[in-house]
């Protein structure tokens, strides 16, 4: 018997095994935030997990049923695919755990066969297919005026989502009220959840305004993100930790976004891949972040080449011996007084 599993991509979904119908619909009717089921198949690898609607990883095996949505992803380190690839034969893979559905193009030699699935259908109710946008937050747009705390990339796997946790961390230490959201990227649930647990008091995603992935036209990524950008102004928090996933040079609106946050960006850290990474960033996206972190900073050599190259200071954040001067950064920057063992909020 087969065992249906839903990708973290329906969490915002109000799906039970018996309130939709799965059928096939022509290739002219498929569009981009459609959830789709998919039969797993093919030889089971590492990738044959994928992320449900609570975040955990749940094994799949052929046979089984994966209910995802189908998007785009372009990651520098991994594969590059679309669901317009799919050819006539049904064959899709997951482009992320959480269920994003597409067919790879390109895909790194260096990694395990991806999660492949057949094509059963489209989720459909009274004949009508069910997408994404169906259950994503709604609302007018008056305005943004967050102090926001702006994290990017020179890559994927930079080190923005373990940046971002240390982040929400001190600050929660410091009682503020912080939100984390990641508001650009491919669908995955891992990186906020981590936000929540380490300080955070809440979370958010593109995934919440209806997108399985930022790769859409800026028109339609500025038009979905403004809902959930008034909607954090609305909550008030004192400080938003926004995650740009990949780097603002890849087709993820990363640009967009930071035109979108604009003059609301009190501080930015750049997580770097090396030095040189950084300097790339800086001189093609005329980006000077306050900070550097990531694997750019992992030794002393490489804290001095960035200052070398850049003039930009860099912290080891996963080093326990600069937690203090990581400290004291976000003090000096955020105008919060200082404190030996932690930051204290004024008011």
């Amino acid at each position: 018997m087969s065992t249906r599993v839903y990708g973290s991509l329906a969490r915002i979904a109000d799906f039970r095994n018996s309130n939709y119908d799965v059928q096939a619909l022509p290739r002219s009717d498929w569009a981009t935030g459609d959830y789709v089921e998919g039969e797993v198949v093919g030889t089971i690898t590492e990738f044959y997990h994928i992320e449900d609607r609570s975040g955990h990883m749940v094994r799949v095996e052929p046979g089984d049923w994966v209910i995802g949505a189908l998007g785009d992803r372009a990651a520098t380190l991994e594969g590059v695919g679309s669901w317009r690839d799919i050819g006539p034969d049904g064959r899709m893979d997951t482009l992320t755990a959480a269920g994003l559905t597409g067919r790879f193009t390109s895909y790194s030699t260096l990694l395990p066969e991806p999660l492949t699935l057949k094509y059963r259908g489209h989720l459909c109710r009274n004949n009508r297919k069910v997408c994404m946008s169906d259950f994503a937050m709604k609302g007018d747009f008056r305005g943004f005026n967050v102090p926001t705390l702006l994290l990017v990339g020179t890559s994927m796997s930079a080190g923005k989502t373990t940046t971002g946790r240390r982040v929400c961390k001190e600050l929660d230490r410091a009682g503020l009220f912080v939100i984390g959201a990641k508001l650009s990227g491919a669908g995955r649930y891992r990186d906020i959840l981590s936000y929540l647990k380490t300080g955070a008091t809440e979370i958010f995603d593109f995934v919440d305004v209806g997108l399985p992935s930022t790769m859409v036209p800026e028109a339609d990524y500025r038009a979905a993100l403004r809902p959930l950008l008034g909607h954090i102004e609305d909550l008030q928090p004192d400080l938003l930790v926004a995650e740009a996933g990949a780097s603002p040079l890849e087709p993820y609106n990363g640009a967009a976004l930071i035109d979108e946050l604009g003059d609301n960006v009190v501080c930015t850290i750049l997580c770097a891949s090396d030095p040189y990474a950084v300097v790339g960033v800086e001189q093609a996206f005329g980006l000077r972040p306050d900070l550097v972190t990531g694997p750019a900073t992992q030794t002393s050599a490489a804290v001095e080449l960035v200052y070398k190259l850049s003039g930009l200071r860099g912290i080891n954040i996963i080093d326990s011996e600069q937690n203090a001067a990581f400290r004291r950064f976000l003090a000096d920057k955020l105008g919060l007084p200082h404190n030996n063992h932690s930051l204290t909020a004024t008011g």
